[in-house]
């Protein structure tokens, strides 16, 4: 199989929310050929003036792509936007490369995976670790799933939005580690707010706690910039809650399909749940201060953290 290089290929990519406005930048940066769609049709304006082309619906844009990227918000926005009427199986050509990139279930990849195999169409899961600062960075890390040959083949368009990528194995297998990996993040952040409320009740001054804290080795990269922000009380959205909430839900179905506990993800959803119910576009992190409302703590926040 040829290599997605930009010189080969035209690019189309649909969902231009804070994570797929930012991988359709840098493909535009890498010389990539890329048309765009999106409801909201003010973020497609936005990358047009970067020199992208706004497709006028999903069907156009599937037609003259030879290799499309999404990342859409959740199972349902994926089914709608690839299986239905005008959707994206229905407009695409035979030889078409599919790079999925929403957290969804795995089962919604394999689906894909086997309805996109029908028309001729190659899929493979490409699951998105990082931050949005990561997207801009072209620092992000792939987790795929799919056929090792298309996984070769993509790799330009993966150099050209991230610093690492990973084949994990099969259909689906991209997204089931991305469930693995936001396990991780999202019940780490609680762990995060139940020490840092710890220390505060013992009497650790709050800014010292946090500054201390984000050099030791038990805090994991995608948390040190978490507790930068909560030492100046900015729950602003790099990866917001209702995302989080979402994947955790995801986690926990997951689970239940294997009949798997999982105790501490689930209390960690919880509180989550709870906070979402208050806030639902701060980023996740806000669960630190969830926790230290619970206890009773109404701390001063002012000083930023030093690295």
């Amino acid at each position: 199989m040829n290599r997605l290089t930009a010189d080969q290929v035209k690019a189309g990519f649909i969902g231009l929310g804070n994570m797929g406005s930012r991988i359709a930048q840098r493909l535009l940066h890498h010389g990539y050929h890329l048309s765009v769609y999106d409801m909201d049709l003010a973020k497609a304006d936005a990358i047009a003036a970067q020199g992208g082309v706004v497709a006028k619906n999903i069907a156009e844009l599937a037609q003259t792509a030879d290799v499309l990227l999404s990342c859409l918000t959740n199972d349902e926005a994926v089914r709608s936007v690839y299986t239905g009427p005008e959707g994206v199986f229905a407009g695409a050509r035979a030889g078409t490369v599919i790079l999925e990139m929403s957290t969804i279930s795995p089962e919604r990849s394999r689906e894909l995976h086997t309805l996109g195999a029908r028309g001729g169409i190659e899929v493979l899961d490409v699951a998105i670790s990082g931050s949005t600062p990561a997207a801009e960075e072209g620092a992000l890390t792939l987790l795929v799933g799919g056929n090792r040959e298309l996984f070769a083949a993509a790799e330009p368009i993966f150099q050209a939005v991230a610093k690492r990528y990973f084949l994990l194995c099969g259909p689906g297998s991209g997204t089931a580690m991305k469930l693995v990996v936001n396990t991780l993040l999202g019940v780490g952040m609680q762990a995060i707010a139940e020490a840092v409320v710890l220390g505060e009740k013992a009497g650790l001054d709050r800014a010292r706690l946090l500054e201390v804290l984000a050099q030791t080795a038990v805090i994991a990269p995608a948390h040190v910039g978490k507790l930068a922000t909560a030492a100046v009380d900015d729950y602003s959205p790099q990866f917001p809650l209702r995302l989080m909430n979402k994947d955790f839900q995801l986690i926990l179905k997951a689970a239940a399909q294997e009949h798997l506990p999982m105790p501490a993800t689930e209390a960690a959803f919880r509180v989550n749940s709870d906070e979402l119910a208050h806030n639902d576009e701060e980023d996740f992190s806000a669960v630190l201060r969830r926790t230290e409302d619970v206890a009773g703590i109404r701390a001063i926040h002012s000083a930023p953290v030093t690295s």
